[in-house]
């Protein structure tokens, strides 16, 4: 009977002795920025409140999803939820501007971003006459040929002596 007890009892203790292998580890998560956005009138530099403030993490050029927040009666609203080395596409839409996106990296643990929204330009039109336009990607003068005063003479004309 003794021995069975000694050796029932150098069984459990070499099993309290082995190491668990249950569960996940822990992986701690990457530390975040805080991104203030400010989104005023360009015209007068007023708060634009309730403006829609989108901000879509990349992943290379993947959107990872979307998470929207509307600004305060100062025009402004707060995330802190985006890692550290992200990219964001930033994304801001208000009732009567024209719609807002650019693409930010996160580079530090405060950023504060202030956009100018603008009020819609006219429309564009193929029927009107743009003299300021560019025409398939070239200005219109560029159609033009220009004298090079710096070209070699041909031989038709005469050489300077």
């Amino acid at each position: 009977m003794a021995s069975l007890g000694l050796v029932l009892l150098s069984l459990t203790a070499g099993a309290q002795q082995k190491p668990s292998n249950r569960g996940r580890k822990y992986k701690s998560p990457p530390p975040t920025a805080r991104i203030e956005v400010t989104v005023v009138r360009d015209v007068n530099g007023k708060p634009i409140e309730n403006a829609a403030v989108i901000f879509h993490p990349m992943l290379g050029e993947k959107d990872k999803g979307n998470m929207e927040q509307k600004t305060n009666e100062d025009g402004k609203t707060v995330i802190d939820v985006l890692p550290i080395g992200d990219t964001v596409r930033l994304q801001i839409i208000a009732k009567g501007f024209q719609t807002f996106g650019d693409d930010f990296v996160i580079d530090k643990a405060q950023i504060a971003i202030d956009i100018r929204m603008k009020r819609p330009g006219e429309q564009y039109s193929i029927y009107k006459d743009h003299p300021e336009a560019t025409h398939g990607g070239t200005s219109p003068d560029a159609a033009k040929p220009v004298a090079q005063p710096d070209a070699q003479p041909g031989p038709s004309q005469p050489q300077p002596k």
